[in-house]
């Protein structure tokens, strides 16, 4: 009897990855628990754990591969005493293993693996999961129904990942749909305004995908230029960014601050933290003032949902930090509960593993509000991206040295420029200003922190 291990979903957006590492070889003997393989997504990796005893009999995946879908077979076991047979791996690579549809349950004779931070949601509490499949005799999988093509598009539906979430939630078939965003994406005005069971009328006219050119095409000579493939990280980040530019109506809101007292506040808690050698950074208090503003201006503090505005109860902080290939927001749970020397702890320890990929999925999903710092490289304002669902991003500049007024007379500050970039359908003009009114003190006047 034999059972075939298939790829995990480490996270619940996972749709594929990379088998980076085998831990066995074939004729080992595995049980539940073993370490089998490491698995990298876009933005971890992780060591994957059988749930089953067994002799491996085949590596289905060879190491290095790319792609490989979420539930497609990457290794055999065979009972106990059975024959075991060398199976030859594919070259690495890109994976040509077609795999049943995301989440549809795995075929008979098949069994799931546990990755290491698996079945934790981004309140560390457990989720659904598919359930594991018992050894069973395996026998051949029927296949899975194609889905119904969209004009132009063979099987593929061409959504948004909120379009997506929203008919799953409603019961509504894409396929069965039109989508009125551009080139006709299906968004989530055309979800929110679909009922289950009813179909969309077809547009009027259908409007072509658009035509990507390549560079020769548009003037530049082959040879010119060198060409880095697209990784994970890199294609998940365009394709989030994306979607938030077109689906999410977003504004920005820009205020100065004076820095000079939360300087000299810093200077003097890093010469008591001397002894036990942490420091503290301007990001660490800019943090923690950001989480305390919040919980006085809890509607800033909101995510928009198809059924209400979420408020949450707590400030989960998730902080930008550029890895190799794009970039994470690995989140700081409950900030406004912590003091600025343990917040600094945290964030260093996450943005040292968010750089050698070692975060677990609940440690950069799931985030109430971001922050993204671009001081140090001496920009003085920009505006970000929502990381949707989140209802707001700041975005913090560098302090220098400008002019300020101070009654009539000119003087000099330390000042530091930051930008709220606001989901319009959630935190409005008014609540942006609420929560930056109620921001600036707490900057400015860092004692205010802690009262």
């Amino acid at each position: 009897m034999s059972i075939d291990i298939l790829m995990p979903a480490l996270s619940p957006t996972m749709e594929e990855g990379t088998l980076a590492k085998w831990h066995v070889k074939v004729g080992d003997k595995v049980k539940s628990g073993d370490v089998i393989a490491e698995i990298e997504t876009d933005k971890a990796t992780m060591e994957v754990e059988a749930v089953d005893e067994g002799v491996v009999e085949a590596l289905l995946v060879a190491e290095g591969t790319e792609e490989v879908k979420v539930n497609a077979p990457i290794a055999r076991l065979s009972g106990e005493g059975e024959q075991t047979q060398t199976s030859p791996l594919p070259p690495p690579g890109r994976s040509a293993t077609r795999p049943p549809e995301l989440g549809s349950p795995p075929p008979e004779g098949v069994v799931k693996v546990r990755g290491l931070g698996q079945g934790v949601s981004a309140q560390n509490q457990p989720v659904s999961a598919p359930p594991l499949v018992d050894k069973v005799p395996r026998s051949e999988p029927a296949p899975p129904p194609p889905a119904a093509p969209r004009k132009g598009e063979g099987s593929r539906v061409f959504a948004s990942p909120l379009a997506r979430r929203l008919a799953e939630q409603k019961g509504l078939d894409l396929s069965t749909m039109t989508g009125s965003g551009p080139h006709g994406r299906i968004i989530k005005a055309d979800v929110e305004g679909a009922q289950p069971g009813a179909a969309k009328a077809p547009a009027a006219a259908a409007v072509a995908p658009r035509q990507v050119l390549s560079l020769e095409q548009m003037g530049i000579a082959p040879g010119s230029y060198d060409l880095i493939p697209l990784d994970g990280m890199r294609k998940t980040v365009a394709r989030r960014m994306t979607d938030s530019v077109r689906d999410v109506p977003h504004f920005p809101l820009s205020i100065d601050l004076e820095i000079d007292a939360l300087l000299a506040a810093r200077a003097r808690i890093n010469a008591l933290l001397e002894k036990s050698g942490r420091k503290v950074s301007v990001n660490d208090m800019v943090i923690k003032a950001a989480a305390v503003a919040l919980m006085q201006v809890p509607e800033a503090n909101a995510s928009y949902t198809p059924d209400g505005i979420a408020l949450h109860h707590h400030a989960d902080i998730a902080m930008a930090v550029a890895v190799p290939g794009g970039l994470i927001t690995p989140i700081l749970r409950a900030a406004e509960t912590k003091g600025v020397a343990a917040i600094a702890a945290e964030a260093k320890d996450l943005a040292e593993r968010a750089r050698t990929k070692k975060l677990a999925p609940h440690e950069y999903q799931g985030g109430t509000f971001s922050i993204s710092n671009l001081g140090m490289f001496g920009i003085r304002s920009f505006n970000s991206i929502i990381n949707e669902p989140q209802g707001a991003i700041l975005s913090v500049g560098v302090g220098e040295k400008r002019p300020v007024v101070r009654g009539n007379e000119l003087a000099i500050a330390t000042v530091m420029s930051v930008t709220l970039t606001c989901d319009h359908r959630v935190v409005d003009g008014a609540i942006g200003a609420r929560w930056l009114a109620a921001f600036k003190p707490l900057i400015e006047d860092p004692i205010t922190m802690i009262v």
